[in-house]
């Protein structure tokens, strides 16, 4: 999730288990702490671009990491504030900030490598969109209000956020199976089955998903809303390239990407250009990661890879959601 989110889950954590044993402020700054700390992999470069994607919310975000941490960052945060007689429930409260920030991130579809260092896949619901002011503004408001009274009445504020977050995270997955079920009556009853198929949120809300399923030679892309009057969805299709996928397979960044994005990806050619594409955030034809990784030459020749992806008109693009969110049989925004 955004940094926003992961701070205001840390806070209202840290809020929730410290209750009146600690200063209101203290709990929710060092909660907010734990919260954001490990998204500062981000900070990190590991020589180019497909390798900063790929080793984001790897080790910073593994839960047996962050387990060995937590003792560490309690003891500071109860000498710094003269409590040690609570380090025990320090400790409780910055392990669950520190550990929850992962397991929402593994909501989204990214990829978060929870199992490292003994595991480096990358685990992904894709149940929520990665910013969602339907999940964040609960959060916000209840570590606000128990920061402003200061009071049993605050406090339990703060649980009612923390309270209705979890439930619109619990609503998520189960709109996605639903949306799931939708996909695959529609391939059924255009006689067709799929090995893969992708279904996750349009940006910012839980009304409207994006289905992509994969098949030999490319992809279908199609969009449903749970307001649509009828129970199906109509795919547009595109093609990858297999032959080109074929001469680029061996290069490093080509593999990586074709196992992170766990097979919803795309290569295609472009004034000579290879790129591959992992097609699991934007849609058609904004993507949010889409790299060069060789250029022709004599044969095909490897370039430092560089993203190439963002390019959609946002503008035009959240206005297209925002109609087709409630209903309306509107084309995508291409």
């Amino acid at each position: 999730m955004d940094s926003l989110s992961q701070l205001a889950l840390g806070a209202a954590v840290g809020v929730a288990v410290m209750g009146r044993r600690s200063a209101v402020w203290k709990a929710a700054l060092w909660g907010g702490i734990a919260g954001t700390l490990p998204d500062l992999d981000a900070l990190i470069n590991h020589g180019d671009a497909v390798r900063n994607m790929v080793l984001h919310r790897a080790h910073s975000h593994g839960l047996f990491w962050l387990t060995l941490g937590a003792p560490i960052l309690a003891w500071l945060a109860s000498w710094l504030h003269g409590e040690n007689a609570h380090f025990k429930r320090w400790w409780l409260a910055l392990w669950l900030a520190l550990v929850t920030h992962p397991l929402l991130d593994t909501v989204t579809v990214y990829g978060t490598q929870l199992a490292q260092p003994f595991s480096s896949h990358p685990y992904g619901v894709g149940s929520i969109f990665i910013i969602d002011p339907l999940y964040t503004v609960p959060l916000l408001v209840g570590t606000a209000v128990a920061l402003a009274r200061r009071l049993h009445a605050g406090l339990r504020w703060n649980q009612i956020g923390l309270g209705l977050s979890t439930a619109y995270l619990a609503w998520s997955a189960l709109a996605q199976g639903h949306v799931q079920g939708v996909v695959q009556e529609t391939l059924v009853a255009q006689g067709r089955t799929a090995q893969r198929v992708l279904v996750t949120p349009a940006p910012l809300n839980t009304l409207l998903w994006r289905a992509v399923v994969m098949h030999e030679g490319g992809y279908d892309e199609g969009f449903y809303s749970l307001l649509d009057a009828q129970r199906r969805i109509r795919f547009d299709r595109f093609t990858s390239d297999p032959a080109l996928w074929r001469e680029l397979q061996h290069l490093e960044p080509v593999q990586s990407i074709a196992a992170f994005s766990q097979g919803f990806y795309k290569v295609h050619e472009e004034d000579g250009r290879a790129f591959i594409t992992d097609l699991r955030m934007g849609q058609e034809p904004g993507y949010v990661f889409s790299f060069e990784v060789a250029r022709r030459g004599s044969g095909w020749q490897a370039v430092v890879p560089q993203n190439q992806g963002g390019r959609m008109d946002i503008g035009r693009g959240l206005a297209w959601v925002w109609a087709r969110m409630w209903g309306k049989d509107v084309a995508p925004a291409r």
